[in-house]
């Protein structure tokens, strides 16, 4: 099946109303995780279905069970497939990331975040009272890797959480299994935990780069990790607010399960019925989105190849890009502004500021590329524009 993704114009997009197009009037909207491309038809038939039955109740158990089973089969693709009686449907991933902080490290504990991040990442932490440890990856020929000396210092510093994103919010990589078994040996030796955040296995886009479930490194790995996975990324539905907590420890899920009802139970009942429809029913669409996004980051890296005083390291996964502008910023190009604030106003292209994503990163901006070719043609044409004009 074909789907026309290139249809959705700057004027139809502006006049949606979401977040993403209306935060900054008058620009191109490429700061904010989501993609400009509407939804899978099962999954637009699947609710107008829904609301013609008017059955918006509270969850079943029925269907809870459907949504983790249909998750925990699709993600058999990757060599795992986690125990559905071991699974929790939860609104977000992120909401993942505040129970493991709070019931799975010690109290006071520090919490590792590698940078760039995911920009909540950094403040969720404090939350709870905790110190966000940033470590810097390290950016070796144009290539984003973990700095694993640098997580070790953390935990011996008496960190007791890593967060593990993969594939890597903004950088686009996607981790190997040596890069993981590093990882996980780095963790059991200070006898810490880690929080995996997966919303993005299903957007791989290049074929010899694919997601490696942590848990599935070894038996260590899988004792001392719990897993978020959601379709909301990968299908394109975030507002239906469900996502999929995996106990990757049955000792875990065992001392978490008597206090779960009231971290499961405000999950959307749209969105876990959603979910499950996105995971056995609409592989056509996202196998199409990835396609096409693939398509969108050859372009992007092919123009930003050609911009001097740029540099942007390969997207193996996710739609989201980590530029570097710091040769531009150095040479005095934005003045006093960011690279992102200069781009929003000179440009009229709205990215998130680089420095959200870490201290180190000033002088860097996100972009995220899911968005029509046409679209993304201009939003490139006109940052080149207001960079080199």
């Amino acid at each position: 099946m074909a789907y026309n993704f290139d249809s959705p114009t700057i004027e139809t997009l502006s006049s949606q109303g979401t977040s993403k197009w209306t935060r900054y009037p008058g620009t191109i909207g490429a700061w904010i995780a989501e993609m400009d491309f509407g939804i899978a038809d099962e999954v637009r038939d699947f609710i107008i279905a829904e609301a013609q039955r008017g059955t918006m109740g509270y969850l079943t158990d029925e269907d809870r069970s459907r949504s983790l089973t249909a998750t925990s089969r699709w993600l058999s693709r990757f060599g795992w497939e986690p125990e559905p009686g071991r699974m929790l449907l939860v609104p977000e991933v992120l909401e993942v990331m505040r129970q493991t902080i709070k019931h799975f490290t010690r109290p006071g504990s520090a919490v590792i975040i590698p940078t760039p991040a995911y920009m909540p990442f950094l403040t969720i932490p404090g939350e709870f009272g905790r110190e966000a440890i940033q470590v810097p990856a390290l950016h070796v020929g144009n290539t984003w890797h973990l700095d694993l000396d640098g997580i070790d210092r953390a935990f011996a510093a008496g960190a007791g959480l890593l967060v593990l994103c993969n594939p890597w919010n903004p950088t686009g990589r996607c981790l190997t299994r040596e890069e993981l078994e590093a990882v996980s040996a780095v963790v059991a030796k200070h006898g810490g935990y880690v929080f995996e955040d997966a919303i993005h296995a299903p957007l791989i886009l290049d074929d010899d780069a694919t997601y490696i479930p942590y848990a599935t490194i070894n038996d260590v790995a899988a004792s001392h990790s719990i897993t978020a996975v959601a379709a909301s990324k990968g299908w394109n539905i975030p507002g239906l607010k469900c996502a999929q907590m995996v106990f990757n420890n049955p000792a875990d899920w065992e001392r978490f399960k008597p206090i779960s009802y009231p971290v499961t139970e405000p999950t959307s009942t749209l969105g876990a019925r959603a979910a499950a429809v996105c995971y056995t029913e609409a592989q056509a669409w996202n196998d199409g989105v990835r396609a096409y996004l693939a398509d969108n980051r050859d372009l992007l890296e092919e123009r930003v190849a050609d911009w001097e005083g740029v540099e942007l390291a390969h997207a193996e996964g996710t739609y989201i890009s980590f530029l570097d502008f710091t040769a531009l910023a150095d040479s005095g190009r934005f003045g006093h502004r960011s690279p992102a604030t200069f781009i929003r106003e000179e440009a009229r292209v709205a990215l998130t500021e680089g420095s959200l994503s870490g201290r180190d990163y000033a002088a860097f901006a996100r972009l995220i590329f899911a968005t029509p070719h046409p679209v993304l043609t201009e939003l490139l044409d006109r940052v080149e524009d207001a960079l080199y004009r």
